[in-house]
């Protein structure tokens, strides 16, 4: 089953396969929530040495999930940053260990969306009142055909693509700009099945 990648590139089996690494995707996180960061930097925040954490950071510049950002940093000081552009996981590959790597990695992001949105309702009360009238938290139950709900899918990743541009476009000098903040957008769509037994 094909589905249209609204991301720049598509992660190969390769990729997938390196990626399904708790450490790596606890790193990626880092750079991409607190933006450019060095692997000494990390390994503090990760409580690993940074020679673990720069082999890390490495095998993810391997497969360009991160990059070195120019001109930062001093002597052989590198800063890492997320590849701008973004990335789609694709569809499952026949390569079972890819498979299987996949499944991890979708696991991995239900995990994630998870901890983001309780930590958002923990810190909704101290974050700033303009932060919070533009933050939303919504669920919509719709009866849509299959063809209508690949039109919707489509049309709102189409929206976050202009936004992830436009994002990318102010890559890395927002980074430390208070003006700006790391906004976080989740969106799923999928079926339920009507047969299921209700949750209490």
């Amino acid at each position: 089953m094909d589905r249209k990648s609204y991301s720049a590139r598509t992660l190969d089996p390769g990729a997938l396969k390196s990626f399904a690494h708790p450490l790596r995707l606890r790193l990626y996180e880092l750079l991409e929530e607190r933006g450019p960061a060095t692997a000494t930097q990390l390994a503090g925040l990760v409580g690993e040495n940074t020679g673990a954490t720069s082999y890390h950071l490495r095998e993810l510049a391997r497969h360009r999930m991160i990059e070195v950002v120019p001109g930062m940093g001093r002597g052989k000081e590198k800063y890492w940053r997320v590849t701008p552009g973004g990335f789609s996981y694709g569809d499952a590959d026949p390569d079972p260990e890819a498979a299987r790597a996949l499944e991890f990695l979708l696991d991995d992001l239900v995990r994630q969306r998870g901890a983001e949105l309780s930590r958002w309702r923990e810190e909704e009360r101290d974050t700033p009142q303009e932060w919070v009238r533009a933050s939303g938290l919504g669920r919509r139950a719709l009866r849509l055909t299959p063809e209508e709900t690949t039109a919707m899918r489509d049309a709102v990743f189409a929206v976050l693509e202009d936004y992830r541009a436009l994002s990318d476009s102010r890559l890395p000098a927002s980074a430390a700009d208070p003006g700006f903040g790391h906004v976080v957008v989740h969106f799923d769509v999928f079926p339920v099945r009507a047969d299921r037994d209700p949750e209490p």
